[in-house]
């Protein structure tokens, strides 16, 4: 089992430095568990960020999860291995796992966001359920309390990843700024697809990272309702996540050709902010 954790951890060592240190300050049972789902997210995300051939190989994943689902053992994978003895030991959900499962097929299919309200169901399917898988490890007993917080942090952390990588996602041919926001502030696509960096575009940016930062005190406001032991690593998330958005101020609003982070330095005195609070 160590092993199997161990692989689970080397992901997201490897791909979300945020994450990896926010959540090494858990408890072993409990972070072990954070690496595990954390690896499932991770996996299926690339799937479709990654793969010559997203759409069979997504199919394959949701193959595997249905018997994960119902109950097989697949000892085989490492990162099923994991998440196996996670749902052994906490009261998971397996919604949560859908619901993003559906929400990396919304990628596939393309889909153009007209509403603000279409971006924020796919910012739930994608981050708003991985509140929701988390809250049994950092929370159990408390998820009916933290339930609207967790889904509120993971949608502004999904409303912070959208904002960071305009340009990133630009390459791929995904726009995923809601087209009302978009004509709100006088600017287009064409315009995007151009690189274009004018007052309109930061009026743009910044209405939806307004809508983010609402997100984020939402989720603040439940803050105390976690346990002792994951209520700073939580809340370092979050605190480190709401950092990027003024790290693209920092830049500029250049996300075309500066990817915006917050470095080391700037978490510790992030956390350093934190315990005096």
């Amino acid at each position: 089992m160590r092993e199997a954790y161990q692989a689970c951890e080397d992901i997201i060592k490897k791909h979300s430095k945020t994450f990896y240190k926010a959540f090494s300050f858990l408890p072993e049972e409990n972070r072990n568990a954070v690496w595990a789902i954390y690896a499932f997210c991770r996996r299926v995300d690339d799937i479709v960020d990654e793969s010559d051939n997203p759409e069979a190989e997504l199919e394959t994943f949701k193959k595997e999860f249905s018997r994960f689902a119902s109950g097989e053992h697949m000892s085989d994978s490492p990162y099923w291995t994991a998440l196996h003895d996670v749902f052994q030991r906490y009261e998971m959900e397996f919604a949560p796992f859908e619901d993003m499962i559906k929400g990396q097929e919304m990628d596939l299919s393309g889909r153009t966001y007209h509403s603000i309200h279409e971006f924020e169901s796919y910012c739930y399917h994608v981050a708003g359920t991985v509140g929701l898988m988390l809250l049994p490890v950092l929370a159990p007993g408390k998820e009916q309390a933290l339930r609207n917080g967790a889904i509120a942090l993971g949608i502004a952390m999904q409303y912070t990843n959208v904002l960071r990588d305009i340009g990133e996602d630009m390459d791929r041919d995904r726009v995923y700024l809601p087209e009302e926001i978009l004509a709100e502030h006088g600017y287009s696509k064409a315009l995007l697809k151009g690189n274009v960096l004018n007052g309109s575009f930061i009026s743009m940016w910044e209405s939806l990272a307004e809508r983010a930062e609402a997100h984020y005190r939402e989720a603040m406001e439940t803050m105390f309702h976690y346990p002792s032991y994951s209520q700073v690593p939580v809340h370092s998330a979050a605190v480190f996540y709401r950092g990027i958005l003024d790290s693209v101020r920092a830049n500029g609003h250049n996300v075309f050709s500066e990817r915006a982070y917050v470095s080391e330095k700037q978490k510790e005195k992030m956390l350093a902010g934190l315990s005096t609070s």
